[in-house]
């Protein structure tokens, strides 16, 4: 049996949107990935972590374009201090968004990432948050991806879950990757105490 991993301040859930998780588009096993992903918020939001939703801004005609069926996010938002959706235009997280200041505001330094597509936004949004120093932990099956499709001359088709191994393994040895989402913990991050008050001197959200 895995052991539970030490406590992380923030879940960041990337891309869970309806284009991605439902319909003839949806990811293998859509289902266990939208459980798992619902375990994790819950338990994140019972131990008063920042929850931060990415929500991609695909680009005209695509299945994620903007204020179309397929952008919204799958999982209901709990907006408040603790929790937020920050839209993304591209794969990373962090690139052309609020992602950074947000964490720092709460005080984050470590964090969990969950969503799709393992080997896009989420390997790249892993990849900037250990390139700026947050420890990052990535469990094996709260993040998916599409098979990669055959080319004639090039290969054959790659299943979704070796593709979603192998971003993890690319992301190398600092990324922690855990077996079950059911082993990652939550606490407040570093500027927010258990109550959900914020110390004297920590602006507020």
């Amino acid at each position: 049996m895995s052991n539970p991993v030490p406590p992380v301040g923030a879940l960041i859930v990337v891309d869970v949107q309806s284009a991605f998780v439902t319909g003839a588009g949806a990811v293998p096993d859509a289902a266990r990935l939208v459980d798992r992903t619902a375990g994790l918020l819950a338990r994140a939001r019972a131990a008063g972590a920042l929850v931060v939703h990415l929500q991609n801004d695909g680009p005209p005609g695509a299945e994620d374009e903007p204020h179309t069926a397929g952008w919204e996010l799958h999982h209901p938002v709990e907006e408040g201090p603790s929790e937020a959706v920050v839209r993304k235009p591209h794969d990373d997280g962090f690139a052309e968004t609020g992602l950074g200041e947000l964490l720092g505001r709460h005080g984050v330094r470590a964090l969990a990432v969950c969503g799709v597509m393992s080997e896009m936004c989420v390997q790249a949004t892993a990849r900037t948050a250990l390139a700026l120093d947050y420890r990052v932990v990535l469990p094996h099956d709260a993040h998916a991806t599409q098979d990669i499709p055959p080319v004639p001359g090039l290969g054959d088709r790659v299943p979704a879950a070796v593709v979603s191994r192998v971003a993890e393994w690319a992301l190398g040895s600092d990324v922690e990757v855990v077996p079950r989402a059911a082993d990652v913990t939550f606490g407040p991050p570093a500027g927010r105490s258990p109550a959900g008050e914020r110390p004297s001197g920590v602006p507020s959200a």
